[in-house]
């Protein structure tokens, strides 16, 4: 594979490991299997096999059998990572999101150290948002703050259309990841418009939501001409993603696991469908994420993606009934360790993991991911031994 590939770390990734005793990323020791070999895992019979030349992530989103179960790791480009920390320093977190050097860098790191099966764009749900002109900040600790919060039908009509040229700085990095990842695919993602909506509503992250659903719930009028809106920046911004050589996207939705299944289909699901729909065309995989959804997971996948994520608080066997019952037909899954037991003893990881691809095989076509993104203060080691796991057990 070309420069993406595992082989050497980078320089900075070796001296953090020097300096907290822990092995460099590419130190045998730091990534070698279990002692016992793990057993293999039975591919779903379900799954047709892939088509000639179809790297292992592109059959799995198509529901065929490849080579092996695909992963990668919701947030695998961060603060997880020393050498993302030495590459960061000194850089707010929206200027690192406008420089595509320092993008194409950090959004290789992860690929290298641990021979993922697909990279994704870094980025942030918000960088849309600010680059069509709305005032915002991310603040550590914090995350998304808005300057002025969306409340009237004054500031919905105020708010600001995304031109493509706006992120023109996403089409150069995007353009300089694809030779450099080679044969592995590049995601792009956004966040969805639930999410937008209630950063924009409440001003930042919110525990309950309370602005936006009044909004939601008092002036249903209101709130669909917001969601429109969103639905078409999020549109323009995945379409950026993809024309510039993404192969899949992710519509990311962080907070929609605050409503009930009646709101969702009322209030957010024609919105998802819309952003959805408006890829389409472009004949790539489209995943649907968001946390806390598995009372949601079937209207999710109505919303069209070829593949639904599944955070870690349903089996994926269960969202695998679930998704198919919606739509009459398997749908294939992505997930879902939870990212805390990565901080468990390796004996309990490995047989997370293998309960994970266990119950993945109940679909279609199976990415395993975490069921949310790693944690800042994750072992990368452990993460490493994870890919090697799940390559090993799955390997055909």
């Amino acid at each position: 594979m070309p420069d993406a590939t595992r082989a050497t770390a980078p320089a900075d990734a070796a001296t953090e490991g020097e300096r907290t005793g822990r092995a460099g990323a590419d130190a045998p020791a730091a990534v070698a299997p279990a002692a016992v070999a793990p057993a293999a895992v039975a591919p779903a019979a379900v799954a047709p096999a892939a088509v000639a030349g179809e790297g292992p992530f592109a059959a799995a989103a198509a529901g065929r059998l490849g080579s092996r179960t695909p992963v990668w790791f919701m947030r695998q480009a961060g603060r997880s990572l020393p050498e993302y920390r030495a590459a960061r320093a000194g850089t707010a977190m929206l200027e690192a999101c406008r420089t595509p050097e320092l993008v194409t860098e950090i959004t290789l790191q992860p690929v290298r150290r641990y021979g993922v099966d697909a990279a994704v764009l870094y980025s942030d749900i918000v960088v849309p948002l600010a680059a069509a002109g709305v005032d915002l900040d991310i603040v550590p600790g914090t995350g998304p703050v808005i300057a002025a919060p969306v409340r009237t039908a004054a500031d919905v009509d105020a708010l600001p259309v995304l031109d493509p040229a706006q992120v023109g700085f996403v089409d150069e990095a995007v353009r300089m990841l694809v030779p450099e990842l080679g044969d592995v695919p590049l995601l792009g993602f956004a966040g969805a418009p639930f999410t937008l909506a209630s950063y924009l509503v409440e001003g930042g992250p919110s525990r309950h939501h309370e602005a936006t659903k009044a909004m939601m719930y008092g002036d249903p009028g209101l709130w669909h001409a917001l969601m429109e809106r969103l639905a078409a920046l999020t549109t323009t911004f995945l379409r950026v993603q993809v024309e510039a050589g993404a192969r899949a996207v992710q519509l990311f939705d962080s907070w929609v696991g605050a409503l009930p299944l009646a709101d969702y289909r009322r209030y957010v699901l024609p919105h998802s469908t819309a952003v959805l729909d408006g890829v389409a065309d472009l004949g790539v995989p489209r995943i649907h994420f968001g946390t806390g959804t598995g009372e949601l997971l079937g209207a999710m996948a109505e919303a069209g993606p070829e593949v639904v994520g599944v955070d870690f608080r349903v089996p994926l066997d269960e969202a695998a009934r679930r998704t198919a019952a919606a739509v009459g037909r398997p749908v294939p899954l992505q997930g879902n360790l939870d990212p805390a037991a990565l901080f468990a003893p390796w004996p309990v990881v490995r047989e997370r993991v293998l309960e994970v691809l266990e119950a993945g095989r109940s679909a279609p076509g199976h990415v395993f991911n975490l069921g949310h993104g790693v944690l800042p203060t994750t072992d990368p080691d452990v993460l490493a031994r994870v890919v090697d796991l799940v390559h090993e057990t799955t390997t055909r």
